[in-house]
């Protein structure tokens, strides 16, 4: 069992574009098949939020001192297509609700994160903060 997370867990939902190959009969059923799993979500009280994301985009990153852009997504074979914020204490839990989503069988993946209390920056530097001024005292 895992350890509550008050903060609660992120879904992010991956695929292809998978749907192009859908009719619209097919991609009808879908969108009312993933409407109603997000309804029901809301109305228990387990998602605080959730959105699609556009299929382009840039990853900004650093090498060597300069910055680099790669993207857009939509090039990608897999792309982050949306995410729900979950407002539930357990990674079980969260799995168990990643599990029922209807998209599942058409390939899309659902990574499962802990929403982090706070930023591993300001954790470290309040640890060598802390290290700092024992030393000091020492």
């Amino acid at each position: 069992m895992s350890t509550p997370n008050k903060n609660g867990y992120l879904l992010l939902l991956s695929s292809n574009e998978w749907y192009k190959e859908l009719s619209l009969e097919e991609i009808q059923k879908v969108v009312s098949q993933n409407k109603a799993w997000f309804e029901r979500l809301t109305a228990q009280g387990k998602v605080k939020g959730g959105q699609a994301l556009a299929r382009k985009g840039e990853t900004v990153s650093s090498k060597g001192g300069r910055l680099v852009s790669d993207g857009p997504y939509a090039e990608s074979k897999e792309a982050i297509g949306g995410y729900l914020l979950l407002d539930v204490e357990t990674l079980e839990e969260a799995i168990a609700i990643a599990r029922t989503s209807p998209s599942l069988v058409y390939g899309t993946s659902i990574e499962v994160r802990p929403v982090a209390e706070e930023c591993p920056l300001d954790a470290r530097a309040r640890e060598l903060a802390q290290e700092e001024l024992t030393t000091a005292n020492a």
